[in-house]
């Protein structure tokens, strides 16, 4: 700790990163990133990018990532917000709509990066409790008192999801504040609630290129909304940094948006190789939590979670862990990998268990 730390600084839990461990190549299931290749389309539109224009700055409206994104959402260009990564569209929207004074209601299990935001901007959490089942029960977010409240959908780390007339009933259920419905797997199986920005002014629907589309590598994420919701963050963003998405990763990102095709493919397989992969842990004895996302929350009732853990780095298998956290210290998440990835990782849980 630093004599020059203020207050703020020093009582900070930060959020921890899945580990990128640099001793040896491993096989990573740990941090949900896609396992296969970006859009061509979007890696030749990155490649021309590469040249002498990189010495201008880029746009600060993102205009065609913009537009890209409102023609695939059936939605005018005024109604998306453009962020280097869902992280900092996250981040703006806990500062500009939930720090006001009242708790914001989330789950106990969920993107440990809200608990983060919270202290960041002094929010104070309404944490509400998954079931016994590890379920959002929307009608635990009826009658609240809150600045706001935010739905993971898929959730993370369960990777259950709710239906879109669940995500209504919290909306109906919260007219007067800001729903923020993060959206990060949607890709993977879920209803998405875009379909429900024109109706619910109050609805903020948050999306990232970073999983379904491949491209964790140039940090891109995007909110939908009321143009109202969205000129806000517009406000804040400008007021912090007018240039939050570089050159290179506007001209990816579009290109990847339009190749809607490509999305379906990857997607598509990853879907397949999920099932697959659950079946066979569950051959293996393992609890597999119903998912429609990219990867697998599980336990096994009879070896810990931590034994698992190490034996799999061991063997140069990376998947998450979750220590001492409560309710979930026994689960691991595992992404899904290539299907000959996910062959390894199922060959040696079957020596191991």
């Amino acid at each position: 700790m630093s004599r020059f730390w203020t207050d703020k600084i020093a009582s900070l839990d930060p959020y921890v990163p899945g580990e990128q461990p640099q001793d040896k190549k491993y096989i990573k299931l740990n941090t949900n990133e896609s396992p296969y290749s970006p859009s061509p389309k979007a890696i030749a539109a990155m490649q021309e990018m590469v040249g002498s224009d990189l010495r201008l700055y880029p746009d600060p409206n993102c205009t065609s990532l913009k537009k890209a994104l409102a023609t695939s959402y059936g939605l005018e260009s005024n109604q998306v917000f453009v962020g280097n990564g869902s992280d900092e569209v996250l981040a703006l929207a806990f500062m500009g709509y939930f720090s006001n004074g009242k708790p914001l209601a989330f789950a106990d299990i969920t993107y440990s990066f809200y608990k983060v935001y919270a202290q960041l901007y002094n929010i104070v959490p309404n944490i509400v409790p998954l079931t016994d089942s590890f379920d959002i029960d929307v009608n635990d977010y009826k009658d609240l008192d809150v600045s706001g409240v935010v739905v993971t959908n898929p959730n993370a780390p369960t990777g259950k999801a709710l239906s879109l007339d669940k995500i209504k009933s919290v909306l109906q259920s919260n007219p007067d504040v800001v729903v923020l419905v993060d959206e990060a797997y949607v890709d993977f199986g879920a209803d998405s609630a875009v379909s429900l920005v024109n109706q619910y002014p109050n609805l903020l629907v948050v999306q990232t290129l970073s999983k379904s589309r491949a491209l964790a590598g140039i940090r891109v994420g995007y909110a939908l909304g009321h143009k109202d919701l969205i000129d806000g963050l517009e406000r804040l963003k400008n007021s912090f940094n007018s240039y939050p998405i570089d050159r290179i990763a506007l001209a990816g990102a579009t290109a990847a948006v339009e190749d809607a095709e490509y999305l379906r493919e990857i997607s598509d397989k990853t879907i397949a190789t999920r099932l697959w992969a659950a079946r066979e842990l569950k051959a293996l004895g393992f609890e597999v939590l119903d998912s429609s996302t990219n990867f697998v929350f599980v336990t096994h009732p009879e070896k810990q979670a931590e034994s698992i853990y190490l034996a799999l780095k061991e063997q140069g298998i990376l998947v998450r862990y979750f220590g001492n956290k409560p309710r979930i210290g026994e689960y691991m998440r595992i992404t899904i990998g290539t299907d000959e990835e996910m062959n390894a990782l199922i060959e040696v849980l079957k020596a191991l268990i």
